[in-house]
């Protein structure tokens, strides 16, 4: 009989033990996160590889046993992307309840601008706290876009969205006041379905409007520089055409901004937010909507004020 068919002595078996750990070979433990690939190098305790030893090599088990998945990294790399998904829908569902819990807040002050008539009728005679908020808005607006630090600091985020939000809907509510009951209820209508039907629409298409970033970008400039125009124009002679061209260059653009935004949500396109970013995702696609109310508010209505 050859040496190498005998068992090891005590002394060998302490001596394997130091090298290979102190678990026997081929057992099950309910933690075993590892698995030993046949190639490289292993690490002593030491912290350098010692020449002629198995490598372990991070793997994802589904169970505790080792050899149930040996060698192969199929399952880890399917339990990643089950992750990512996971977080994503996550991220979305965030986004869209924040989202909804702002057009509640703005809805709820548009109809009491609406409705109530002292409300309404103090907003059209105090015209300063317009641009107060409208200040309030643009400020806190440039905060959250430019300070990425305070879109990610819990609660300060979501206290700054809070003052954005009701900034943003004074100000609707105030345009609001200006048309009659039947061109708000109207407007809101046409808002409604336009944004169903583009979030169905980006949610579904292959589309990819992310990859035409700098396109979006000629066309917000076209967007400032009519609304300058207009405004100017409009300051010293009201002309019915110019204000209604401007008001429909306005609602297309923004909703193809809210295209651009529901698909920044969606992680599989060109461009994408970090599932860290959902307060910029939800202050987007808020500004969008809200934008888009107006635009067609100013398309469907007649003045109230006369």
């Amino acid at each position: 009989m050859f040496k190498s068919d005998l068992p090891p002595t005590y002394e060998e078996s302490k001596h394997q033990q130091h090298q290979y750990g102190a678990y026997p070979q081929g057992a099950t433990y309910p933690f075993a996160p590892y698995t030993l690939a046949p190639h490289t190098t292993a690490w002593h305790g030491s912290g350098y590889p010692a020449p002629g030893m198995p490598s372990i090599i991070p793997t994802y088990l589904s169970s505790g046993d080792p050899t149930s998945n040996p060698g192969g990294t199929e399952g880890f790399a399917t339990h990643e992307l089950y992750e990512s998904k996971s977080v994503r829908h996550a991220f979305i569902r965030k986004v869209y309840l924040i989202l909804a819990a702002q057009l509640l807040v703005t809805a709820s002050i548009v109809a009491v601008f609406t409705f109530v008539e002292p409300v309404r009728l103090f907003v059209i005679q105090y015209p300063g706290i317009y641009w107060a908020s409208f200040a309030v808005y643009f400020i806190t607006y440039m905060v959250l876009v430019c300070c990425e630090k305070a879109r990610r600091r819990f609660p300060l985020n979501l206290g700054l969205l809070f003052i954005f939000t009701i900034a943003l809907s004074y100000m609707a509510g105030t345009i609001a006041s200006y048309y009659s009951t039947k061109a708000v209820f109207l407007a809101l209508l046409i808002t409604a379905i336009v944004c169903v039907v583009v979030t169905i629409f980006c949610f579904q298409t292959k589309v990819d409007f992310t990859s035409c970033t700098g396109l979006f970008c000629v066309l917000a400039i076209v967007v400032l520089i009519t609304g300058i125009i207009t405004a100017i124009v409009l300051s010293f002679q009201y002309v019915p055409w110019l204000h209604m061209l401007y008001a429909a260059i306005g609602a297309i653009a923004y909703t193809l901004f809210l295209a651009y935004d529901t698909q920044l949500l969606l992680g599989d396109r060109a461009q994408s937010l970090s599932p860290e970013e959902y307060v910029y995702g939800a202050l987007s696609l808020y500004t969008d909507i809200i934008q888009i109310f107006i635009f067609l508010l100013q398309l469907t209505g007649s003045s109230s004020s006369d």
